[in-house]
């Protein structure tokens, strides 16, 4: 069984268990695997170019 890192959405402990003390919504703090079939790699970049962009019309 491996064991992955977890950190609670509500209070931000971290933990090795499913549940948090605090019984808040535990996940995974790891990034997903990279896959040559990315799925969503398009609208991420869509997505950065755009938080980019949106950053230079704040400074400029």
């Amino acid at each position: 069984m491996k064991l992955k890192m977890k950190k609670c959405k509500s209070c931000g402990e971290y933990t090795l268990n499913d549940n948090c003390p605090c019984k808040g919504e535990v996940g995974v703090i790891y990034p997903p695997k990279y896959s040559p079939e990315d799925k969503y790699g398009k609208y991420r970049r869509i997505l950065k170019k755009q938080l980019l962009k949106s950053e230079k019309e704040l400074v400029g």
